[in-house]
């Protein structure tokens, strides 16, 4: 609802010709917030309001800013500007106020749990910053992992820090309701759905829920991902298969993943995109040669070369 107010902003420096924010994403960081203020408090000055930036900004783009600063100041967008951000202050506290209320039952929920040794609270990986709109809860990271019994699901590929949060609200901590992970995926929507009725069978598409569209919203950074051997996955998957069931098989594989963490604490070792890549080259030769013999025929590979 907050995003709805950072439109009223950018429309009311369009219309004082002010382009701000074509220089700077987002615009409510730390440079634009200073200088929004700033306009706010009555200065003008292209110059000045672009000193209140960033000195990594100004290093890159201090040109630009002072150029995109030189606006008319009329009263009529000033008062809309003024709306505009008073509402996006109004939305932050009211999502800070939600943090707390998250943090005090996340706190109440791990205070039955056992503690959790110091050796399993340290992450396997550098957790990536949250940028926009990190979760202000105290002890987040320590309060997760003793609510997932000592288990840290950010370990395994894509699965981030506010990722966990919907998911533990969607399909909670008790993984046994599901006895096996098909059954898992099945619930979530992600395997394929067949009916049977006597001899027919057909095919009918599943209801994917929310806990559903999480896993998929996680499986499209995998395009990206150039050393995960999940990413090589991906990306074979969509050159045959189009990106719509690559990212639906994708989004299986971390869901399956996500239940051996909670249900069994199976830990993640990632193999790496070279090993991937070689098993299915060897997987691939494995059946080439099976298909082969069924024919009487049989495949040499040629001999390497020497110098």
């Amino acid at each position: 609802m907050g995003s709805q107010h950072i439109l009223h902003m950018q429309k009311a420096l369009e219309r004082m010709n002010v382009k701000v924010h074509d220089v700077l994403s987002p615009l409510t960081g730390f440079s634009g917030l200073h200088i929004i203020q700033a306009i706010l408090r009555g200065e003008r000055d292209p110059a000045t309001l672009a000193d209140l930036c960033d000195s990594q900004v100004l290093i890159k783009k201090r040109d630009r800013l002072i150029e995109s600063l030189r606006g008319d100041w009329k009263e009529e967008p000033l008062f809309a500007l003024r709306q505009g951000h008073e509402g996006w202050q109004f939305y932050q506290g009211q999502r800070a106020a939600c943090d707390q209320q998250m943090g005090l039952l996340l706190a109440q929920m791990a205070a039955v749990l056992p503690e959790v040794p110091e050796d399993k609270l340290q992450p396997l990986r550098e957790r990536k910053r949250v940028r926009h709109n990190p979760p202000q809860i105290t002890r987040l990271y320590e309060t997760r992992v003793r609510l997932c019994g000592g288990n840290d699901p950010t370990r395994l590929p894509t699965v981030t820090e506010y990722m966990v949060l919907p998911l533990v609200s969607e399909t909670g901590l008790d993984m046994s309701r599901w006895p096996t992970y098909k059954h898992f995926t099945s619930w979530l929507g992600l395997a394929p759905g067949s009916r049977q009725s006597g001899k027919h069978r057909g095919s009918h598409k599943r209801f994917r829920g929310r806990a559903g569209r999480i896993f998929c919203v996680a499986a499209r950074s995998l395009a990206r991902s150039k050393p995960l051997a999940l990413g090589g996955f991906y990306r074979r998957l969509r050159a045959t298969c189009g990106g719509q069931v690559a990212n639906i098989a994708s989004a299986r594989k971390i869901a399956e993943l996500y239940y051996n963490t909670l249900r069994h604490g199976s830990g993640y070792v990632e193999q790496g995109l070279k090993a991937y890549e070689e098993k299915y080259r060897r997987d691939s030769i494995r059946r080439l040669r099976a298909a082969a013999r069924k024919f009487g025929l049989e495949i040499i590979e040629p001999a390497a070369a020497t110098a």
